[in-house]
């Protein structure tokens, strides 16, 4: 039972995480309503394998962390669903524990990297980094100096910088994945 109320933290603290509300997070998951995640948050409700996966997409934790704690979850009331079957997830790579309000969330190396990559960022680039990683923003350079397709920078130097801002991107995000 202490494993389900894990779960149900995880949960909880995934979605608050996103800023969104039950509701919102439930209209988001086809065939889950806002009473199963007020379930699922007090561990009354152990949801499937799949519905962790898409819990975990929309919060934008990872699915192992959620996945991990629910293997041994079991509900916590008669009518609860049956809990998530322990099937092994398809990564391989390494992972840390990170602590985060009296809960673990485990992180692959490359997350790990962004995290470390964000704490030592400025407060302008965290901004910008957030922007796009909430797709608020088609263009990493529009994030970084605030400017449109018709900015500030005339249409080729911006062209010229954007392609070599991004070029910087990609390969320090391949660099990431090694």
């Amino acid at each position: 039972m202490a494993d389900s109320k894990k779960l149900a933290a995880l949960i909880k603290e995934a979605r608050t995480g996103a800023n969104l509300t039950q509701e919102k997070l439930a209209s988001k998951i086809a065939g889950v309503s806002a009473n199963d995640i007020s379930k699922m948050e007090r561990g009354d409700l152990v949801p499937t394998q799949e519905v962790l996966k898409k819990i975990a997409k929309i919060t934008g934790v990872t699915q192992a962390s959620l996945i991990e704690a629910a293997k041994n979850a079991k509900p916590s009331s008669a009518s609860a669903k049956k809990p998530a079957s322990s099937a092994k997830t398809g990564s391989s790579a390494k992972t840390s524990t990170a602590k985060t309000s009296g809960t673990s969330v485990k992180l692959t190396a490359a997350e790990k990297k962004l995290v470390e990559a964000y704490r030592k960022a400025d407060s302008q680039t965290k901004k910008a980094a957030m922007k796009v990683l909430n797709g608020e923003s088609n263009s990493f350079l529009d994030s970084i100096l605030g400017t449109g397709s018709s900015g500030s920078l005339g249409d080729a130097a911006s062209s010229v910088t954007e392609n070599l801002v991004q070029g910087l991107v990609n390969g320090l995000l391949g660099n990431l994945g090694k």
